[in-house]
């Protein structure tokens, strides 16, 4: 299994043992927006997403943060479009991007530079295989637009009630 230390904490991909683990952090998450007043994650109390949750998993397309064993973080990294990646972007026949689904920090941990250092080691570490990391997120969330956009990510257009962001994973060559 390959595991990453990423500034004090460990990033690695999750197993099927991480699953009850993973939805709770996710559920916890989304009844933590609820409670906030943020309108996004409201369908994972339903049990939306279960078994796309699960089936990222056993793909391991999913990764835990780790802080002395405990779970402060998750994110998924799909290399190929969901239904709802088409949705939102439309086909993408390209095969040059990851799309980042469900990047969650436990309360207790925002506001501290994890989600930056997520996208960072993203950035650094998957570079290689794709051009572009894209995602969306609720178009009146704005802290978590904001925090895209000081992530240097692109806004692309508002489609259905979400904001598109992209980000190129090359590094910028430039001509003397």
């Amino acid at each position: 299994m390959y595991s990453y230390n990423l500034e004090g904490l460990v990033i690695k991909i999750a197993t099927s043992s991480d699953t009850p683990r993973i939805i709770n952090i996710l559920k916890g998450l989304a009844i933590w927006m609820r409670d906030n007043e943020i309108n996004q994650w409201g369908f994972l109390l339903e049990g939306g997403d279960d078994e796309e949750i699960e089936q990222a998993i056993s793909d391991q397309e999913t990764y835990i943060i780790l802080r002395d064993d405990e779970l402060i973080a998750t994110f998924t990294l799909l290399s190929k479009q969901s239904e709802w990646d088409k949705h939102i972007w439309g086909d993408d026949l390209t095969s040059n991007t990851y799309y980042l689904h469900r990047l969650a920090i436990i309360p207790s941990y925002m506001n501290k530079g994890v989600g930056s250092s997520i996208l960072t080691w993203i950035q650094n570490n998957l570079s290689y295989t794709k051009d572009y990391l894209k995602l969306d997120c609720v178009a009146n969330n704005k802290k978590l637009n904001a925090f895209y956009i000081n992530n240097n990510f692109e806004f692309i257009n508002l489609h259905d009630g979400h904001n598109k962001y992209q980000k190129s994973l090359r590094p910028c060559v430039r001509n003397n």
